[in-house]
């Protein structure tokens, strides 16, 4: 694809350790380094050959950077109609056409699409805030969707998560610090197994900002592991070497 075939508002951003390009609208929805970081942090199972599916994949991001590191199909989920059609072109533009598909749904509405318990692993970069009489939400219907529990929370995220999943299957998600009580909460009530978690943090004399987390169906209580931290800038708001290597550096390894 050539500038010249984006379409009035798009641009094209790209991971270049993983050779990947995505075409988006910054006035719709723009993926930003948590997409990346939750891709790098999750594990494929048995070298990445079973099934992986992105919900709420938005302009297919995280499926993409991931689908780059594994050798089996992978099925984007996006309920809005322009952001999976933009992720669908970038499907083709990234030619992965064999491996990688989008459905346009919403993700409690799929299994007609995709068989419960036939999943080895599912991400998602659900949205962040809850919603109540005091949410200040975005005008916008795009930014709205994604950002507040407007079509799903992580109760409903966590069964979907937990019915497509076969057992010992692994769910990944990236989400905010403030709300770990509550992703631990709806996934322990999913039987979903919290087992590794990574806190990151803009700069390292600051608060977490990002939180990824793995989870297993069925798996067996305890023995969570706490990884090191992930720092994403330097005091003068470079990216640290860390991030560097995982965003232009040498592609991630299965």
């Amino acid at each position: 694809m050539v500038a010249e075939e984006l379409r009035a508002g798009e641009r094209l951003d790209g991971l270049p350790s993983q050779q990947i390009q995505i075409i988006q609208n910054p006035d719709m929805f723009s993926y930003s380094l948590d997409a990346v970081l939750l891709a790098y942090f999750a594990k494929p199972k048995q070298k990445g050959r079973g099934l992986s599916v992105d919900l709420g994949a938005g302009t297919g991001a995280i499926g993409l950077f991931y689908a780059a590191k594994v050798t089996g199909q992978v099925k984007l989920v996006e309920l809005q109609q322009d952001l999976a059609e933009m992720a669908q072109r970038s499907v083709v533009l990234n030619h992965l056409e064999d491996r990688v598909s989008v459905i346009q749904s919403d993700m409690q509405e799929i299994f007609a699409d995709i068989k419960p318990g036939s999943v080895d692993t599912v991400l998602s970069n659900p949205p962040y805030f809850s919603v109540n009489e005091k949410t200040k939400q975005n005008l916008d219907e795009h930014y709205q969707l994604a950002r507040h529990e407007i079509a799903i929370d992580l109760p409903r995220l966590a069964q979907v998560a937990n019915k497509l999943l076969k057992n010992n299957g692994k769910f990944y998600l990236v989400h905010r610090p403030d709300r770990l009580e509550d992703i631990m909460s709806a996934l322990s009530a999913r039987k979903l197994a919290v087992k590794r978690i990574q806190f990151v943090y803009g700069k390292a004399d600051r608060e977490a900002n990002m939180v990824l987390v793995e989870a297993i169906k069925a798996g067996k209580p305890g023995g969570v592991r706490i990884l090191p931290p992930i720092i994403a800038y330097t005091a003068n708001d470079e990216y640290t070497p860390q991030v560097q290597e995982i965003l232009y550096g040498q592609p991630w390894q299965l």
